[in-house]
């Protein structure tokens, strides 16, 4: 087995990838759609999110499914001498390790940043934790729901005046998991200039607190503390979902004069433009109360097709809240490829999510489905010199676990 030499942008990089559940399974798959060959080191008994329920292809969960393709599995008992021995060969071999452990456990498992550098000195080590690896909760486990109630971020999902309520997506995890991404991006540059490796520390909470975006910043300038916002804006009031006459929302986001006048004239209410409540950005600010009164009512007497319509003739930035089932059908959606379609021995229709990073030269059939545990630990253990019968003699010991496919052949 050769390097790849393909025209993918990450071609020739390999990441060694101890993650599990979520946040690092998401950073490594984008390292891997961008064309990084990933190794992923699993238990005997695989990751766990691969038996997570309710929908299955096989016996591995659509969880696992959704953050796994284009790697490959080696099941280690990593806890075994010669486990450890394996995983360390593979790290002379890997530019990036990638691990989600809790602070501590890479030291037990004997693949922490300081021994795997004396391995490789200029290996790029990344560890995604809840915290970080220092400060007063650095040993607390963290999961997504954990650092949006801790960020401040659950406080202002929800309706407005109501209570908080958890993102719809798991975004605690997926940050974290595109922060290190960007880490690592930055420290492969930084290598390339410098010949020397990196440390990478990541917490999950630390990159909730950007996403706070102005928000954040308003508290911290002003000192009120701001509540769930709803399904509008704070700072401009055309910038918010209004309902239609059949009930259906229609969100807008004019926030310009222009486009402010823009829906003026598409519910027919011109003489809004005038009106000296409305006349500026900050004005319409200050008495925002009684312009999405007024708002309200005007587009409700619209049915929402001929909202979306009139807006789009009068260039104001509209869109129909969309259930999953529109969103991917979506024709834009659609044109952009962002269903995947892969092959896998247990279903002839595995969709996925598709890589949302387009480049030159991309294709699009290049994906590989998510790895059944194990199997890649023979062809990686032939990568190292191993061979057949050592191989054997790992899987009957318990050392390494083959796929059964794998195992019938060594």
């Amino acid at each position: 087995m050769t390097r790849q030499t393909d025209n993918k942008l990450l071609s020739g990089i390999r990441v060694l990838d101890f993650t599990t559940f979520l946040s690092g399974p998401f950073a490594t798959q984008t390292l891997g759609d961008l064309g990084a060959e990933v190794i992923k080191i699993e238990t005997l008994e695989g990751d766990g999110t691969r038996h997570i329920p309710p929908h299955f292809v096989g016996s591995d969960s659509m969880y696992y499914m959704s953050t796994n393709r284009n790697k490959k599995s080696i099941a280690v008992d990593l806890k075994s001498e010669d486990g450890k021995k394996i995983v360390h060969e593979w790290v002379k071999r890997c530019d990036i390790v990638i691990e989600n452990f809790r602070p501590g456990v890479t030291n037990r498992l004997e693949v922490d940043y300081p021994r795997l550098r004396e391995l490789k000195p200029d290996i790029i080590y990344c560890s995604i934790t809840g915290f970080g690896q220092d400060g007063p909760y650095h040993k607390r486990p963290a999961y997504d729901m954990i650092v949006q109630a801790l960020s401040g971020s659950m406080s202002l999902t929800g309706e407005k005046d109501g209570d908080p309520v958890r993102l719809g997506v798991p975004l605690g995890d997926l940050a974290a998991g595109l922060y290190a991404v960007i880490g690592v991006l930055a420290a492969l540059q930084h290598r390339q200039r410098t010949g020397q490796g990196t440390y990478l520390d990541i917490s999950m909470l630390d990159c909730q607190l950007p996403l706070l975006s102005y928000l954040g910043v308003y508290y911290l300038h002003s000192g009120i503390v701001p509540g769930p916002q709803g399904r509008e804006h704070e700072s401009i009031p055309t910038y918010r979902a209004f309902k239609s006459r059949e009930g259906d929302y229609v969100l807008i986001t004019a926030n310009t004069q222009k486009m402010f006048e823009g829906v003026c004239r598409a519910v027919e209410r011109e003489d809004l433009i005038g009106d000296e409540r409305f006349l500026t950005g900050e004005l319409r600010h200050r008495h925002k109360d009684e312009l999405v009164c007024i708002l309200n009512e005007a587009f409700s007497r619209f049915d929402s097709k001929v909202l979306l319509e009139r807006l789009e003739a009068n260039e104001v930035p509209c869109a129909p809240l969309q259930n999953l089932r529109q969103a991917f059908e979506d024709p834009q959606v659609q044109h952009r490829k962002m269903i995947l379609k892969l092959d896998h021995p247990a279903s002839d229709n595995l969709r996925l999510i598709g890589n949302p990073i387009k480049y030159e030269g991309e294709n699009e059939y290049s994906h590989v489905r998510p790895p059944l545990l194990g199997e890649h630990t023979e062809s990686l253990l032939k990568e190292i010199g191993l061979s057949k019968e050592e191989i054997r003699r790992l899987a009957e010991s318990g050392v390494v676990k083959l796929h059964q496919a794998a195992a019938g052949r060594a």
